[in-house]
């Protein structure tokens, strides 16, 4: 019996440094990250240069009227990602994941290159910002395709016991685009004037994405196929229409993906996008402090991710889920407490501490929705879950976050829109099964 542990950890040592392809996994994470930075700087750097958008393209009177078009056009390209998330679905699970990822980010630089070559409203009028939401759009589909697969690719070449483990890191490649946005609209504000960067400079940022999006696209075209696909491939058990298999034999699982990733949707643009505006507008912040707390909050989350994928292998992917949406629940009226409250200090650790809830539930997500898939419709199931949770909760936060204060006239409003992703989060996890360790199901 001792020889036949001994001999399944060298196995699966073994396994974690070669998939049976004979691809390394180190190969296959860092292809997979490396275009899921790309894809998320690209459409993260949107929301965080928001302010400046809506001096530029979405002239007004009222500021916050402006500021609403801004977050309007955000929350429009996430509608994008379900027929996006459907079209590369299909491409991922009946062509191969390889050839949807390469897509996805060809089309997500194209998208973003193009808002940096824009003329603005004071040059076009109203059809810049026209231009500028239609590109915002082709954003959205080129991200619907993007973390599904991702996700999909490194799960199914990572060995059992540090599946969740692999899975996370993904997903550290959103926090890293997300913070490479953050510390570009910084080092923006800090090495030029505000009148220069309405002037010229606010395109840096959208113009930078030709050169990491090449170096992504060039990686990606390294990388082979997943073995399980591989062998559907070979066997001919694709399906015709991977989404309408979806929906007839694993429809529960698409509708508990989509509840369970609330928090981590919702919870996420609260805790980051929107946050870096709360912090100037409510909290009385420069954009400067704005900036260095959310890229502060992104560094923790990244260190947190694979410390929560850790955790969900050793000890089961509810608990940790549990721990993190609880926790949400309780500390997220009291975070927002502090970064209305005035100081930095306050500022930093609450919207650090939201934050680290969020990581720590997204951490053991992905493995979950990976295990409750079969191989031959995995992409479009994940890819489904997720946008539609974006579309509804994600992409939609920081507008209604908006309105919410406009509404009520209460600072603290999006608090409980914050808590309200969590409470879904927390209460579907009653309803998943405990899938640490299982086979990924093949068909």
């Amino acid at each position: 019996m001792l020889e036949n542990e001994t001999m399944a950890r060298a196995e699966d040592s073994e396994i974690s440094e070669v998939t049976p392809q004979g691809q390394s996994t180190t190969k296959v994470i860092r292809a997979a990250v490396v275009g899921t930075v790309v894809e998320y700087y690209d459409f993260g750097i949107y929301g965080y240069m928001a302010t400046t958008i809506a001096a530029l393209f979405f002239v007004s009177h009222d500021p916050n009227a402006a500021l609403l078009g801004t977050f309007a056009a955000f929350a429009v390209a996430f509608f994008l990602r379900v027929p996006g998330g459907i079209f590369f679905g299909h491409i991922g699970d009946k062509y191969g994941r390889k050839n949807a990822l390469s897509w996805t980010i060809l089309l997500m630089v194209l998208a973003t290159a193009g808002m940096g070559l824009l003329p603005t409203y004071a040059t076009l009028g109203v059809w810049a910002t026209s231009i500028l939401v239609l590109a915002r759009c082709l954003q959205g589909f080129a991200a619907g395709g993007e973390l599904g697969g991702a996700n999909a690719f490194v799960s199914e070449s990572a060995p059992a016991r540090w599946r969740a483990t692999q899975t996370s890191m993904v997903n550290t490649g959103t926090y890293l685009g997300s913070l490479a946005a953050s510390l570009m609209a910084l080092g923006l504000t800090s090495a030029f004037t505000h009148e220069q960067i309405l002037e010229w400079a606010w395109r840096i940022p959208f113009l930078l994405s030709l050169l990491i999006g090449g170096i992504g696209i060039w990686i990606r075209s390294q990388m082979e196929d997943t073995p399980q696909f591989t062998e559907l491939q070979d066997k001919g058990e694709t399906k015709k229409l991977p989404i309408r298999e979806l929906l007839s034999t694993s429809g529960g699982s698409v509708v508990k993906i989509i509840l369970l990733g609330a928090l981590i949707t919702g919870g996420y643009y609260i805790a980051s996008v929107y946050a870096a505006t709360y912090l100037q507008t409510t909290g009385g912040h420069s954009s400067r402090v704005a900036f260095l707390s959310t890229s502060l909050a992104l560094v923790l989350g990244v260190i947190t991710l694979p410390t929560s994928g850790y955790l969900a292998d050793k000890y089961g992917r509810r608990p940790v889920l549990f721990a993190g949406s609880a926790a949400a629940v309780l500390l997220g009226v009291p975070m927002f407490m502090m970064m209305a409250g005035g100081s930095v200090w306050q500022a930093v650790v609450g919207q650090s501490v939201l934050f680290i809830c969020v990581s720590v539930v997204n951490g053991a997500s992905y493995v979950t929705y990976v295990e409750m898939l079969k191989a031959s419709v995995r992409y479009s199931g994940l890819a489904l879950g997720n946008n539609v949770t974006n579309m509804f909760l994600g992409g939609t936060a920081p507008f209604i976050a908006t309105y919410l204060i406009s509404l009520t006239g209460n600072s603290l409003a999006p608090a409980g829109y914050f808590v309200f992703c969590a409470v879904i989060t927390f209460v579907t996890v009653f309803f998943i099964k405990e899938t640490k360790g299982i086979a990924l199901q093949v068909d």
